[in-house]
């Protein structure tokens, strides 16, 4: 139960003030533990990172998974996978994981987000078969990097509403550039 509520009050501090709000005093305060009681759950900043990781990453996969297997045709697998993962920008767990990314993690943890979102990438592979590309792998990468564009758009707040930018997204995994 302790383990549980150091990460959801990780997953808090994560998505409140991003990496830099993620220290052990403030841990040890969010679930009232002493501080030496944190380091008895984990041994540094980075083991919190990986954890968080490990469980919520493939909770988030699942969702986006689902989204897409409730589905036939490969186009609307394609929205399915783009439109669930931007759906899941205002969630804390997917906050979360956003501020670990963007923050200074040692080699492990990095090595186990790329690993998540070679899941991901590897889930829309065969929607892009389906449609006939001949580099269905590097289609998918570059699928990803709408999406991860358009979530960072979402994310800073940008001027376009969130439901324009996923529209956009989807436009443009759907139609390329022509819109």
């Amino acid at each position: 139960m302790q383990r549980g509520a150091l990460l959801d009050a990780a997953r808090s501090l994560l998505s409140e003030g991003g990496t830099e709000a993620l220290t052990f005093p403030a841990l040890a305060e969010r679930t009232g533990l002493a501080r030496s009681s944190v380091y008895e759950y984990f041994r540094s900043r980075a083991a919190v990172v990986e954890e968080l990781c490990a469980v919520d990453f493939p909770v988030w996969a699942a969702e986006v998974e689902a989204a897409m297997e409730s589905v036939d045709t490969p186009e609307a697998k394609i929205e399915a996978y783009v439109r669930r993962q931007l759906a899941l920008v205002g969630d804390r767990r997917h906050r979360a994981v956003v501020a670990i990314s963007a923050g200074e993690l040692d080699a492990g943890a990095r090595e186990k987000i790329r690993a998540a979102h070679g899941g991901l990438i590897a889930m829309v592979v065969e929607a892009l078969v389906a449609l006939g590309h001949e580099q269905p792998r590097l289609a998918a990468m570059l699928l990803q990097g709408v999406v991860d564009a358009a979530v960072r758009r979402i994310e800073l707040g940008a001027a376009e509403e969130p439901d324009s930018i996923i529209e956009a997204a989807v436009s443009m995994a759907l139609r390329g550039v022509k819109g």
